[in-house]
């Protein structure tokens, strides 16, 4: 009896034991709208923590070690590493900035306690600022805003920071302004200042920021283990390697937990046990409640599975990401070049991949197109599924895809479609394209504003409206609008939308591309191919000046004769083919036609290949 009562006892001065907060930690996630200078300023904070050896910081965007990164110059991936400043370790978590890929923002942000939101000093917040700063305050972290590249001659930088405090009012952040912490910096020149008037050499005064106005972990040590995957890394040696932030008591390398998953609960033991540390990972015993660590050894470990204490915990709220705006279908390559530059060119490889993605991506959806062996694959935008297609042909694999389509909703028994917030910063004398070209999709203007020479509009659009915009707007501007946009909300469906204004050149035969034949066809059209190319009967070789697809010859040969006459011997001089990229082909594209992707190609081409196919086609229907 006494023995049970001080057990009670025991248990009940642990309910009311209150979590503590860990000095020796913070875990700081870094949130932006694209190009605003995340990434850059974590490289200045990584050289001027005293960490690293000059060849350990190599070139710029030291974090953006994908090959798609670098060569696109944005984030894709969020990343994890820790620096050490005064005594107390920094966990930074570099987020994308681009709305696309939301998905690992939300993901990341419930490893973090405090927020680095970075504005630009001249553009101020921008649509993705609002959307990754909401997910951070509503993860419940404090947030320290860095107005960065106080150095721009067009900058304003107290301005940019009354509309980010403006912005964290709106957003529900008002008992945090009172004690608000902001800093202004320039990551390209390597400083962080307190007065943007006053230039300081180094990074210091954001560092002491980190460690003095934002909090260390909320802990409970002396409750069982408690901890959620929110990332997976892959190693072709260990396999999944989870990671997440330990949410209260201890781990140990080689213990055994439990894995709280969607179909139950497995006993499993952990293999090894790593924290974060500089630029990569390291081996360790055991790590407490406020670690983020990676962990090796668990099977079949998915995003969003709980890790507990054996037999005495319980799982944590699964995450949750917003839903999918927009879908394409994937399926096999099935044209006459089949094969020839790709290694994985069946449904089953195909299949696999997808799966594979499945496990690391978590806004992406994928579904079996009924009665075929085709995949809708959904994501939140065409650069999101790009980025997938991207990665797809760079590994060897073959696929075609179909032209983007917004996923509908039906709410309260009417159809609904996303709408996204577009704005569009523009110089004055150029406004009127863009106007006429976003009222054309159903787009409705919100606002217009001035700054300089330049306009900033800004539109509620369908986004169906935005496929295929981005293109008609640079042509529109001859390259100089800056457009953004972000998923707003689903509203009841907006009326037809105009289709492509003109139609294509489709080859009626297979073989090379000749320069004589592409020199009879380009005063009438453009041509997306050059000379010498090979090409298939039902392969779109260019855009035709008329509305309607036009059938021709591209690999015709001029016929030689004996005979010389004046004018048969004219110079062919043709203009240079357009070079669609693999965004701006998944936009071109109508609904009878697909986009090939190959390791070493991107071709459009018709559904049907065959002219009289298609004929026979559109008289059935």
């Amino acid at each position: 009896m006494t023995s049970s009562i001080l057990a009670a006892a025991d248990e009940t001065n642990h309910s009311l034991q209150e979590p503590v907060r860990r000095n020796d930690i913070r875990n700081v996630v870094i949130i932006a709208h694209v190009d605003h200078g995340k990434t850059t300023t974590v490289d200045c904070l990584l050289r001027q923590s005293g960490q690293f050896r000059d060849t350990e910081l190599r070139g710029e965007q030291i974090l953006d070690s994908n090959d798609l990164e670098r060569e696109r110059g944005i984030t894709i991936l969020s990343k994890n590493i820790a620096i050490e400043y005064r005594g107390v370790k920094i966990n930074l978590i570099d987020t994308p900035g681009h709305a696309d890929f939301g998905g690992e923002v939300e993901r990341v942000v419930k490893m973090a306690d405090g927020a680095l939101v970075l504005v630009d000093a001249a553009e101020g917040p921008m649509p993705q600022t609002r959307f990754v700063l909401e997910k951070a305050l509503q993860a419940g972290c404090r947030p320290i805003v860095v107005v960065n590249k106080v150095d721009r001659p067009d900058g304003r930088p107290h301005e940019a920071l009354d509309e980010a405090l403006e912005l964290l009012a709106e957003l529900g952040g008002e008992e945090q302004l009172d004690q608000a912490a902001f800093v202004f910096a320039s990551s390209k020149e390597g400083y962080a200042t307190l007065d943007p008037a006053k230039p300081t050499t180094d990074m210091r005064p954001l560092l002491d920021l980190l460690v003095d106005a934002l909090p260390g972990p909320e802990v409970d040590t002396d409750s069982p283990l408690q901890m959620m995957v929110t990332t997976l890394d892959w190693s072709e040696y260990v396999g999944r390697i989870a990671i997440g932030r330990i949410s209260g008591g201890s781990i140990k390398a080689g213990q055994t937990i439990d894995l709280h998953q969607k179909s139950g609960v497995t006993k499993q033991k952990i293999a090894n046990l790593y924290v974060f540390d500089k630029l990569g990972r390291t081996a360790a015993e055991s790590a407490g409640a406020g670690d983020i660590v990676a962990i090796e050894g668990l099977a079949k470990v998915e995003i969003g599975d709980t890790i507990t204490a054996v037999d005495v915990g319980e799982a944590l709220p699964r995450l949750t990401v917003d839903e999918p705006t927009l879908e394409m279908v994937f399926s096999v390559n099935t044209s006459p070049m089949v094969g020839r530059e790709g290694k994985y060119v069946t449904t089953r490889q195909l299949k696999g991949r997808l799966e594979k993605e499945l496990e690391r991506n978590v806004a992406l959806r994928v579904e079996m197109v009924e009665g075929t062996e085709a995949y809708a694959v959904k994501g939140r935008g065409v650069l999101h599924l790009a980025i997938l297609i991207e990665t797809m042909r760079r590994e060897g694999f073959e696929l075609s895809v179909g032209k983007p389509r917004v996923i509908f909703r039906e709410i309260d028994g009417k159809q609904h479609e996303p709408f996204e917030t577009l704005r569009v910063e523009v110089p004055t004398e150029s406004m009127g394209p863009v106007m006429e070209l976003v009222g054309n999709r159903r787009g409705q203007i919100e606002e217009i504003a001035q700054r300089g020479e330049y306009s900033l509009l800004r539109f509620l659009i369908p986004s169906r409206g935005l496929i295929g915009l981005r293109t008609r707007l640079l042509n529109a501007t001859r390259g100089t609008a800056i457009i953004h946009h972000r998923f707003e909300s689903y509203r009841e469906v907006e009326g037809d939308l105009p289709k492509r204004a003109n139609g294509v050149l489709v080859s009626m035969t297979s073989g090379k591309t000749m320069p004589h034949a592409m020199f009879l066809l380009q005063d009438r059209s453009e041509m997306f191919v050059p000379p010498g190319v090979e090409v298939y009967e039902g392969m779109i070789v260019g855009e035709n000046a008329r509305d309607n697809d036009m059938i021709v010859n591209a690999c015709r040969e001029k016929k030689l004769t004996n005979i010389r006459a004046a004018g048969s011997d004219d110079n062919v001089i043709l203009k240079p083919p357009r070079d669609l990229s693999l965004e701006a082909a998944l936009e071109y594209i109508e609904e009878d036609e697909i986009v090939e992707v190959t390791p070493e190609s991107i071709r459009l081409r018709k559904i049907v290949l065959t002219e009289s196919a298609r004929r026979r086609l559109g008289r059935n229907r």
